[in-house]
């Protein structure tokens, strides 16, 4: 039984999980966003979201604890710089899984994950969903009489 097993062990070995979440990861952090596997991306979810809580605060020892399981300096720079800043304010829930289908070679089910805060798709939706409307009626820019005349267009006229 499986009882209390958090661990997707994905039919591999110890070392070879590690470093394939780690080039994952690392791939995520440089694309925003891969193709994989609905288990692998699960996988990468809880592997990556606890480096990027990490990034928030920029200090040495934070540095080091998310270098020791990337083992990529350019990834790490970039997740210190780029996507810190971005998931600043945001409390968790870094990463985004959207289901796919089905791969044609083996059927295997496939996923997109991304960085949530890097998808401009979603992130300007919001943003214009925010207007108030109210029930009195405001008077329209077209409904306004056009009388003024600028010096411009008079001397034009003329």
């Amino acid at each position: 039984m499986r009882h209390g097993k958090k661990i997707n062990h994905l039919g591999r070995k110890a070392g070879h999980r590690n470093s394939m979440l780690a080039n994952m990861a690392c791939s995520l952090i440089e694309h925003k966003r891969i193709n994989t596997t609905v288990a692998k991306a699960k996988a990468l979810k809880q592997f990556i979201e606890p480096l990027v809580t990490k990034s928030k605060t920029d200090d040495t020892h934070n540095r080091r604890v998310v270098f020791s399981y990337l083992r990529d300096k350019d990834a790490v720079t970039e997740l210190f710089r780029e996507v810190a800043q971005k998931v600043g304010d945001r409390p968790g829930g870094y990463t985004r899984i959207i289901k796919l289908g089905n791969r044609l070679g083996d059927n295997a089910d496939m996923a997109m994950i991304e960085l949530v805060d890097f998808n401009e798709i979603y992130n300007v939706a919001k943003k214009d969903a925010k207007k108030s409307s109210t029930r009195r009626g405001k008077k329209k820019a077209a409904d306004a009489p056009a009388t003024e005349v600028t010096s411009t267009e008079a001397e034009s006229n003329e």
